[in-house]
């Protein structure tokens, strides 16, 4: 086989690729055969663009939400404790309430349960947990539907592209084996399509996941928390904050009362 068949040849391959003879030279366009795969197979290509869009949209609200709720807890548990062991509910709600976030709603909700003396203190609390994981955790199935789904819708784009090559091969006209290897190139991009969205949906899911199972420890520190105080009595903290305060207006009082009436001119 000489030079000129090997050149004949491989422009043959290039231009039963969709590429022009300037095309080959310069070497394989991604971007032209992708554009060309997404007008000749359009049951694949705009289901896993679709895909794409939600994968994309979802990272970015997903991404938003949880750096709008980050916080470090570890100095508000320390300052939520000194409250609580001085009875201050009122300041521990506000605290709670200051903090913001996912983390301040649980906190703030358990201190409510606190102050009402809830029988079942654990059962009240995980409510309210499972409620909150519900909004970290939204939009994250969409994530793990498309992890699993788009490979397979790019697989059904290159068997629909490998038949197409193979009815044009079987009509036996000239040429028809490079035909049919140049639409299989093209087919193949869907499963490669299919699988780069797969694997952006699952890296990101698994990355949230990660971090609503982080919020998930700290509603688990915040409940350890609330249980060291759940059997003490918070009433009597308040009883003793009147009585303290009776007695010191009691104490003022008396000292009033014990200061001898001078006359004008003598104070």
């Amino acid at each position: 086989m000489n030079e000129e068949t090997i050149v004949e040849e491989g422009l043959g391959l290039a231009e039963a690729a969709g590429l022009t003879e300037g095309a080959a030279e310069q070497g394989f366009n991604f971007f032209h055969a992708f554009w060309e795969y997404f007008q000749a197979d359009f049951i694949s290509s705009i289901p896993i663009s679709l895909c794409s869009l939600l994968v994309f949209g979802v990272i970015i609200e997903r991404s938003m939400f949880y750096n709008k709720n980050n916080r470090d807890i570890s100095v508000f548990i320390h300052n939520l404790q000194m409250q609580l062991e001085k009875g201050n509910l009122e300041a521990a709600q506000m605290l709670s309430a200051q903090l913001g976030s996912v983390v301040g709603e649980v906190a703030e909700e358990g201190v409510r349960l606190l102050a009402v003396q809830k029988e079942d203190f654990s059962r009240a609390y995980d409510i309210t947990v499972n409620l909150v994981t519900r909004k970290l955790q939204k939009y994250l199935p969409i994530l793990a539907t498309i992890g699993a789904v788009a490979p397979f819708l790019g697989l059904f784009g290159t068997v629909s592209g490998v038949i197409k090559a193979l009815f044009r091969m079987s009509l036996g006209s000239d040429g028809a084996s490079l035909t049919m290897i140049g639409e299989i190139s093209n087919a193949l991009i869907a499963t490669g399509y299919g699988l780069f969205i797969a694997i952006i949906a699952v890296v990101a899911y698994n990355w949230f996941s990660n971090i609503v199972r982080r919020y998930g420890d700290d509603f688990q520190l915040l409940k350890l928390l609330f249980l060291s105080f759940s059997t003490v009595d918070f009433a009597e903290f308040n009883d003793l904050a009147e009585v303290e305060e009776s007695d010191q207006a009691y104490v003022g009082a008396n000292q009033n009362q014990d200061k001898p009436d001078y006359p004008d001119f003598l104070k």
